[in-house]
């Protein structure tokens, strides 16, 4: 394998790579980095995510765009915000000393910043294409002097029913930009697209590989937010040998939950960007000498942490994508040991957690939340194996005298039973834990990973919507109505509970507006809304075509 600097990069981009550890290329960098670094065609790669094709596509956008102009040169299409934002976080953190701004634009995020920071100069834009139609049609965003669009993740943009918008959006689009297509599949739909919107073009495919270990058992539980840290809990207490990784998403939820940890008794501690060096080197010792054996963490804090023996690793929190879950679970199961990997997944996550499932190539396993009954019999079960083990160990000879003293004038079962109860206090009792709520049955659901099939039942006005599914919802609310984005989403937001930044693709128009959420949070929204009506007809209804 031949390494970057034999590709002919630039010093600034050797020198962002080598300082991330990067020397030797993947097998799609060294096909596709020299394809579009020195031709001109358009190029249609297929590669699944982890495969460093992010990369592939913008070590060569870094080095041919116009660093001195603050035009935007190169727009980068992806499905999901948190695919966006990898993207543009990747790129910038290879641009070394290159003068280029790269920014992400997304839903969810401020409108009038997004506004800002395009009116300033951004020569690399990576958004989602509900998104940038916004920018579009509000002619905030200038496409006239893109040199490359690429559509990243393009089989999963058909899945989710973008390919429309994407096609609206290369209208836009000079017809002499250079366009790369990335896929994990290529269907004919894929191909299709190709040949509408492409020159000629080079095709350029990585063998689909299993990226993840089979020493390790992989499960998943679906859980409310509100019900994780009984859930987690529960399997510390329920398994045999607890020696585990927790990840949390931000470093409050991690001081937040290695406190609880601790509050009820776990050796647990955190780690996070905001401890000193001394600090974390402190407490990696402490986890890898055991005098800690559960230890939470945020992914940026965890890197470099190589520990062979790890029996657990737990995604409290849903990775962000596919590779960051590949990463994280690969710390267990290693030296030849089993190793568990268990992800929380709560209701309004599990398109997002099948879709990581799919590109990891890897069979996740549901699994039911332990009973409290199991539990408690699997601390009576680790209690009874300790004492067999101290008992063969003999180091019990400074208790002999108090035993001796306890045995001069009652029963020894009832003696056993009294220093049991005496040392476990309430370790043993059910009230220990708290209820867990259970999720809707997803049962004969789980197949829509993508797109949502959410159509009325009009027979009996039920609402079915593939679970994990997106679904575009019709509001009899527009500007006649002095409703706006931001006011839209407030209202509804304000109605259902359902946060704003869940809330995508916001269109007003005069009379109606159309908005984009997951299954979970349709169902939410129309149930929070349907006693509002506007003549026969529900002010929130599935918009047609769903």
């Amino acid at each position: 394998m031949e390494s970057f600097k034999n590709l002919g990069l630039s010093d600034e981009i050797i020198k962002a790579l080598e300082k991330k550890g990067f020397t030797n290329p993947t097998p799609i960098q060294e096909q596709a980095i020299p394809i579009l670094i020195e031709g001109k065609r358009d190029v249609v790669g297929q590669a699944q995510t982890g495969t460093g094709k992010t990369a592939a596509f913008g070590i060569p956008i870094l080095e041919t765009i116009d660093e001195s102009s603050r035009n935007t040169q190169a727009l980068i299409l992806a499905p999901t915000r948190e695919l966006a934002i990898q993207v543009a976080e990747e790129i910038d953190s290879i641009k070394g000393s290159k003068r280029l701004n790269v920014f992400p634009v997304y839903g969810g995020q401020s409108i009038d910043r997004q506004i800002r920071e395009l009116k300033r100069g951004v020569q690399i834009v990576v958004g989602t294409p509900g998104r940038i139609l916004d920018h579009i049609s509000r002619r905030t965003i200038k496409l006239e002097n893109v040199s490359y669009v690429v559509l990243d993740e393009a089989d999963e943009m058909l899945n989710m029913g973008f390919i429309d918008d994407v096609e609206e959006i290369l209208k836009s689009v000079s017809t002499e930009k250079r366009m790369l297509l990335f896929s994990a599949t290529l269907p004919d739909s894929i191909m299709k697209l190709a040949k509408n919107y492409m020159r000629e073009y080079d095709i350029i495919k990585v063998k689909r590989q299993q990226l993840t270990t089979t020493l390790t058992d992989q499960s998943y539980y679906e859980i409310h937010s509100r019900d994780k840290f009984e859930l987690l809990s529960r399997i510390i207490d329920v398994e045999k040998e607890f020696y585990g990784l927790i990840f949390c998403k931000t470093k409050a939820d991690v001081d937040e939950i290695s406190s609880r940890l601790t509050e009820k008794g776990y050796a647990a501690e955190g780690l996070h960007g905001d401890m000193t060096q001394a600090q974390r080197e402190k407490t990696l010792d402490k986890f890898k000498a055991r005098k800690i054996n559960v230890l939470v963490a945020t992914d940026v804090a965890a890197r470099g942490i190589d520990i062979n023996d790890l029996t657990h690793v737990v995604n409290y929190d849903i990775p962000q994508n596919p590779e960051s879950y590949v990463h994280r679970i690969g710390r267990t199961g290693r030296a030849g040991k089993q190793g568990y990997a268990v992800t929380f997944v709560e209701p309004s996550e599990f398109r997002k957690f099948k879709y990581i499932q799919k590109i990891a190539n890897t069979e996740i396993r549901k699994e039911e939340v332990p009973d409290v009954k199991d539990i408690i019999g699997a601390k009576k079960r680790k209690i009874v194996s300790g004492i067999k083990e101290l008992l063969e160990s003999g180091k019990y000879n400074d208790c002999e005298k108090m035993a001796a003293e306890l045995l001069e004038d009652a029963d020894p079962q009832e003696v056993l039973s009294a220093v049991l109860k005496y040392a476990l206090k309430d370790e043993l009792s059910e009230s220990n834990y708290k209820r867990i709520g259970k999720p809707a049955n997803r049962e004969g659901r789980d197949r829509g990973e993508g797109r949502s099939e959410g159509r009325r039942d009009r027979g009996e006005g039920r609402r079915s919507f593939v679970s994990g599914g997106n679904v575009r919802l019709f509001v009899a609310l527009g500007k006649l109505d002095k409703m706006n984005p931001k006011k839209l989403v407030d209202h509804i937001s304000k109605k259902s509970d359902v946060k704003g930044r869940d809330i995508d693709d916001v269109k007003v128009f005069e009379k109606f507006s159309f908005v984009t959420v997951s299954s979970d949070n349709a169902e939410i929204i129309l149930d929070s809304f349907k006693h509002e009506k506007r003549g026969r007809r529900s002010i929130i209804e599935v918009a047609s075509g769903n």
